[in-house]
């Protein structure tokens, strides 16, 4: 059986806009925490009896530590299309120490760890050619030291808390109106009454993807606990420049707008239901076997079998008709897929979209393995011709990937945040703090061995209906 959780939100700005400068209005909730301890809560029921305050004090500027290099620094293509503020948060709590120097500990080591991530010290800013590049200042990182009204433990009960509120646990910057307004990195850390701790961090998409922030992360933590580095940061993005000619040597569907033939845009009107279905290892294995049974594909990966279960399911909810063009994106990591391959600490965007595009009436008139192949084929398409390709199409258009009739699968689920430890601990809890916008679906690690995927998605109510019938297999 699956586990729901949901959430009924009115939500005007939603999460995840990508691809705009315009500041992006969250609506806040600690989505790891929910997938790690809210299966058994209740449907749509949270109780508001709990107000978490926190007091914030006046925030500081962190500067690198020595002198590190000025002037401006270069951005790659594939950091330019992801813009985008990513907020999470970690959780400490130790049985031997408490939280009195959490502050000082954790603000040092960041003043350390910019010596060797400099341009995160410095603020974005429109390049001569019209791209997003870092003028590197040294201005340092926005630090916010704060105090919450309660115990950690309360928090983790988090049924007695409106997740609204947990948003108070990541600093934002007052009266900002775009990124450009935005220092790259921004942190928070809030102190419990229990001797508990928490870290928020606002880190902008374009300085660092997924697994460049995790070493991010951990490199902080090794400092705090007086280590060196285990992987220095490489920060020559000039390596993923365009190519002089440019050469684009394929179609890049992933920019394809396509016509909402199907009118789901009507269905958007409805009420928005988030909810969050829970994939264990015994649920991913029988859908593997589903999508292997008819012999069409020898063998298929967790990730190729449930993006393609979910892009079917979803295309079926919204009622697409059959005809109506429909496309998946995600993103592969291209760090060993250049040729060479990226340097081990590459500090940027090593990701690069992919895509596949059918017919809504092929992906629902056909089994499984259909759709399944459809991903393989779109996992396979990232060689470095391929995404050096890329890289020169938008060098020579400054396209943006379109969304229309379109689903995004942003995977959370191998990303190992909760492992930074300064000296407190690995995180108890860690995560993305904040919900999809309606193409995107989450997808998040899902118990202490991470064996398991929690799908997190957002659809119409009469959609989400149907969506919930699709996932009991």
């Amino acid at each position: 059986m699956f586990s729901v959780i949901t959430y009924r939100l009115n939500i005007t700005s939603l999460v995840f806009n990508v691809f705009c400068l315009e500041k992006i209005n969250f609506s806040v909730i600690l989505v790891r925490f929910l997938v790690s301890k809210l299966c058994l809560l209740m449907a749509g029921v949270i109780s508001s009896t709990f107000e978490l305050i926190v007091k914030h004090e006046e925030p500081t500027l962190v500067p690198p530590a020595e002198e590190t290099e000025k002037g401006l620094y270069f951005l790659s293509n594939l950091d330019q299309n992801i813009a985008v503020p990513i907020r999470t948060i970690y959780f400490y709590k130790s049985d031997s120490k408490g939280n009195e120097d959490a502050v000082k500990v954790i603000k040092n080591a960041l003043s350390k760890l910019l010596v060797h991530y400099y341009p995160l010290a410095g603020r974005l800013t429109i390049s001569s050619e019209g791209k997003l590049i870092v003028d590197c200042t040294s201005e340092g990182a926005v630090f916010v030291e704060a105090e919450a009204n309660c115990a950690v433990d309360e928090i983790v009960d988090i049924s007695k808390v409106d997740p609204l509120t947990l948003g108070k646990l990541v600093y934002d910057i007052p009266g900002a109106q775009n990124i450009l307004q935005m220092p790259p990195l921004v942190a928070q850390v809030t102190k419990f009454k229990d001797g508990g701790f928490v870290l928020g961090i606002c880190m902008n998409h374009c300085m660092l993807d997924g697994l460049a922030a995790v070493e991010f992360v951990n490199s902080w933590g090794e400092i705090a606990r007086g280590l060196p580095l285990k992987v220095p940061p490489f920060l020559d993005r000039k390596i993923l420049e365009a190519r002089n000619p440019t050469k684009v040597e394929f179609p890049h569907h992933e920019f394809a707008e396509i016509e909402d033939i199907s009118n789901t845009s009507k269905l958007y009107e409805e009420e928005l239901l988030y909810r969050s279905f829970c994939f264990d290892h015994e649920k991913l294995e029988k859908l593997r076997k589903i999508a292997t049974e008819d012999k069409v594909l020898s063998k298929c990966t967790t990730f190729e079998t449930l993006s393609a279960f979910v892009w079917k399911a979803r295309c079926q909810a919204l009622r697409m008709k059959p005809d109506q063009q429909t496309k998946l994106l995600f993103a592969v990591d291209g760090r060993p897929r250049f040729v060479p391959p990226l340097p081990e600490g590459y500090a940027g965007n090593g990701i690069v979209l992919t895509n596949s595009l059918c017919s809504s009436g092929e992906l629902l008139e056909n089994p499984l393995s259909f759709a399944v192949g459809l991903v393989q084929k779109a996992v396979n398409m990232a060689t470095d011709d391929y995404m050096r390709s890329a890289i020169d199409y938008f060098e020579i258009t400054r396209a943006r990937p379109s969304l229309a009739a379109t689903l995004l699968i942003t995977t959370w689920s191998r990303l190992s945040f909760h492992a930074t430890d300064f000296g407190w601990g690995e995180a108890f809890l860690s995560g993305p703090v904040g919900l999809p916008e309606k193409e995107v679906v989450l997808f998040l690690p899902l118990g202490q061995e991470r064996k398991g995927i929690n799908v997190l998605l957002g659809l119409p109510a009469s959609a989400m209906n149907i969506f919930e019938e699709l996932m009991q297999i």
